[in-house]
């Protein structure tokens, strides 16, 4: 990611020009408001793919929500886009536990319905510990390795975005931390080699919602009548990993009563490293000083249905029906 001190809010891209529109969806409230946004902005859903990328990498659930992936499809369904999943083979567990071994190869769906793999043939390396809690992306390297890393050999090693015009959408906004107030609204993407001598794409990168506050994010979902994720239903006050490195007391007190033999997993792997998440405490330890969500303890049905990988209910309703889930302005606990 680009910054410099004073972004251009106001810059937008004229939409009609690109051949390919991409969202990275997450499942998050701010994914799906980028979706919205250019709804509302008269863009055809046809010309709009969305693109998860699947933080497990198709292994052993592990981090990931199981439900999110299943929230992702109904999403995609309701507003009849096409929906594409990529992820690192074996996830961000393979790569934790990598041992004298390259980072595993990129596996991505394909607009023929098959499935591309590049890469894994790099220098072995050794990791045996979790992401760092930092902004820097070479220690906190679970968001390169499962997401960024993935969109960008999805795009660099798909041949029909060769010779167009390309624009990946993302949902950071500038509210969230200090260093996201900071990201471009509009820039040209890490793929782009529009000026390269071979193998030119033209690929632009998009945030249309950093400017805006929370409460227009949601705004945008009840506008829409879209349900969101059901971890914001359960009281979490944002969607990425189940098992962020980021994760606050009270979510990880929520989740080890959620789901404790995930939550065991991942101390079992604190004592093999010798190394714990949070550096000064075990998750335990740091479960330990928070309490698990009123909303959660409430309801036992929706606890099934986020660790379901099948989303059953319906993913919209009607704007006066829409209700703010327990989770809206409460601990996001994400990255700075």
């Amino acid at each position: 990611m680009h910054a410099r001190s004073r972004p251009e809010s106001s810059i937008a891209p004229d939409l009609r020009s690109y051949d390919y529109i991409l969202i990275a969806s997450s499942g998050g409230k701010d994914s799906v408001g980028t979706l919205l946004h250019l709804i509302d902005e008269g863009v055809d859903p046809t010309r709009i793919e969305l693109h998860h990328h699947d933080v497990d990498g198709r292994g052993p659930p592990t981090f990931d929500w199981p439900i999110t992936a299943g929230y992702c499809r109904a999403l995609a369904e309701s507003f009849g886009v096409p929906l594409y999943f990529s992820w690192r083979d074996g996830g961000l567990r393979r790569e934790m536990l990598r041992d004298s071994e390259p980072t595993a190869s990129v596996m991505f769906e394909t607009p023929e319905g098959g499935v591309t793999t590049v890469g894994g043939h790099g220098v072995p390396g050794t990791r045996l510990r979790f992401p760092q809690v930092t902004g820097d992306l070479r220690l906190r390297w679970c968001s390169p390795v499962a997401k960024i890393d993935v969109m960008r050999s999805m795009i660099c090693n798909s041949p029909r975005f060769l010779g167009k015009r390309t624009l990946v959408v993302t949902g950071e906004r500038a509210e969230e931390s200090p260093a996201r107030a900071l990201y471009l609204t509009f820039e040209a993407h890490r793929t782009d080699t529009r000026g390269g001598p071979r193998r030119r794409r033209h690929v632009d990168h998009w945030r249309p919602i950093h400017g805006l506050e929370e409460r227009q994010v949601w705004d945008l979902l009840r506008h829409h009548g879209v349900i969101p994720h059901v971890a914001y239903q359960l009281g979490f006050g944002r969607v990425s990993c189940m098992h962020c490195i980021f994760a606050s007391p009270d979510q990880l007190a929520t989740i080890r009563w959620m789901a404790p033999e995930r939550f065991e997993t991942i101390a079992e792997y604190e004592r093999r490293f010798g190394c714990t998440v949070k550096r000064d405490a075990s998750i335990h330890a740091v479960a330990d000083r928070g309490r698990p969500y009123p909303a959660a303890l409430a309801r036992s049905d929706l606890v099934q249905l986020a660790m379901s990988e099948h989303w059953s209910p319906p993913i919209r309703t009607s704007t006066e029906s829409w209700r703010l889930p327990a989770g809206a302005f409460g601990d996001a606990a994400g990255p700075g």
